[in-house]
Parts: C-alpha cells; structure tokens; sequence
C-alpha cells in the first residue's frame, strides 16, 4: 500500500542515505504504518508514518527510540542497534526526522515461545532500571488525549464518550511505583534472531506501573508469558491496565482510518465492540 506517508518516508530516508553515502540505488521498504522502515544495505532507515498524524512532535519519540535501543545496547541486551557511524540521529531531510540503525537480520513471522518473550522482556526492565534521561511520566495516558484532542472530530461523534471512558479508566488505575518501561511490549515488538530474541520499537517508553507492560504482555501473549516472568503478579491485577489498553485501540484506528480512509470500517467496528461490552 502506498501513500503520500509511505513516499515522504521512503523520499526523507534516501535523503539521509544519500548524505552518509549508504546504498541507496535499491531501497527496500520494510514497514510502511507506523513509521516507514527503509532498508538501504547494511542500515535501516527509520521515519514516520501514522505517528506524523498522532504525535506532535515525532522527532522526539525517534530520538527517545535511539537514547533507550543505545543505553540497552552498552549493557549487552540484546535489541535492534542504532548505528554510530552514520550518526543514528534524528537527522532531517525532506521535512521529516530520520534516524539509522543496524539491519537485524531475523525469521519474519516467527512465533517465539512466551516463556522466551517473557525472560527476555525482564532483561530489558533489568537493563532500564538505572536509566538516568528523563521519559514521558503519563505515557499511554497523555497520548491518548493527544488522540482525542487532536482527532476526535473524525470519530463519529463519540469524542466526549471517549474523553469520559478515558477519566473513568485513568481513575481505576492502582497507584503503583514507576519506572522505566518499554511501553508497547507486544510480541510482535521482538523479532527472532540467531543469538535470541531481540527486542525493537522503544519510542513509547516512559515512565510508569510495571503493570502496564505486563498488561500488555499479557493481553496478547498470554498467561503463559506473564507466568514466565519473574515476578508475582496476578492476571486480576492488569485489568486496569488491559482497559486503558483496549481504550487506547479505538481512537488510534481512527487515526489510521485518516491515513487508509479503506480501514474506516475497522475503526467504526471497534467503536462499536468497545461499547457493546459496556
């Protein structure tokens, strides 16, 4: 699928290539949602897709990915690189911010065991604990009113049900210590590679309950994954965490419905199941 995002990014990423003297006779997309990966030989260039529409700042987030994948990468965890020689960024070409990192090689598509997903994750907690740049203290929470602010007239006039959802769902979670968090860790933000799994993406990191990312965890890994970590935590204890993850959902798929208005219809439907189960 491409679209004007898709090209900005692919255009933006060769820019930078082009300026580091990086192969880019050849570029190979890799991602084009979120953000537009671009694969130009041994680097992969990084730009936004979607997020240009959710964030207001996306150079921000990229360069908060590039600070947390560095600080992990000094301790031996084992995450996707960003690169040193280029500079990893963020640079700027074509009005929009780019930054490099190593190509992984990996198994696309591979299923990794929860076991493995789990113990990996809690390497990544480990490594992050002593973490001293400053992170997003409202994470899921401040995006989501960005969400609304910013995009709630296109959300079939269910703007102010979702702004009382979000109050209602904020005032269910436990006051819980914080720290450092990946912030979106699903399996789908750790790859298979030859020494392990490896984990990507760290631009939503912040600083919060461990809840949220074991919520997450949980939610679409399974009992199996969160019995693998190294901790004692009961399902019951997530559900306020897996709620703001489910709010979360619904107004984000308008904001791609903005991008692909093709996936309008997914939007409406998850509006639809979010308060069928109310």
């Amino acid at each position: 699928m491409t679209d004007e995002h898709t090209r900005a990014g692919v255009a933006a990423a060769i820019a930078v290539g082009d300026r580091y003297g990086l192969p880019t006779g050849d570029p190979d997309v890799l991602h084009f949602k979120s953000n537009v990966l671009v694969r130009l030989g041994p680097v992969v260039a990084r730009a936004p897709g979607t997020t240009r529409l959710a964030r207001t700042s996306p150079a921000d987030w990229l360069a908060c990915d590039v600070e947390l994948s560095r600080h992990l990468t000094e301790r031996d965890v084992l995450v996707v690189s960003p690169t040193t020689d280029p500079p990893a960024g963020p640079h700027f070409a074509k009005g929009l911010p780019v930054t490099l990192w190593h190509y992984t090689p990996h198994e696309p598509g591979a299923t990794l065991p929860p076991r493995e997903v789990a113990s990996s994750l809690a390497r990544v907690h480990a490594a992050l604990a002593d973490y001293p740049g400053e992170l997003p203290e409202l994470g899921p929470v401040g995006e989501l009113r960005t969400l609304l602010d910013r995009h709630g007239s296109f959300m079939n006039g269910a703007a102010p049900r979702l702004y009382e959802e979000l109050e209602r769902v904020v005032a269910a979670l436990p006051d819980s210590p914080v720290r450092p968090l990946h912030g979106d860790a699903h399996p789908g933000n750790v790859v298979a590679t030859a020494a392990g799994p490896c984990w990507l993406d760290f631009e939503d990191t912040w600083r919060g309950p461990l809840g949220w990312d074991l919520g997450v965890l949980y939610a679409e890994a399974g009992a199996a994954a969160l019995s693998a970590y190294p901790a004692d935590v009961a399902p019951s204890s997530l559900e306020p965490f897996i709620a703001l993850r489910r709010l979360f959902e619904v107004p984000w798929r308008f904001v791609i419905a903005r991008r692909f208005p093709s996936r309008l219809g997914e939007a409406e439907a998850a509006l639809e199941r979010y308060f069928s189960r109310k």
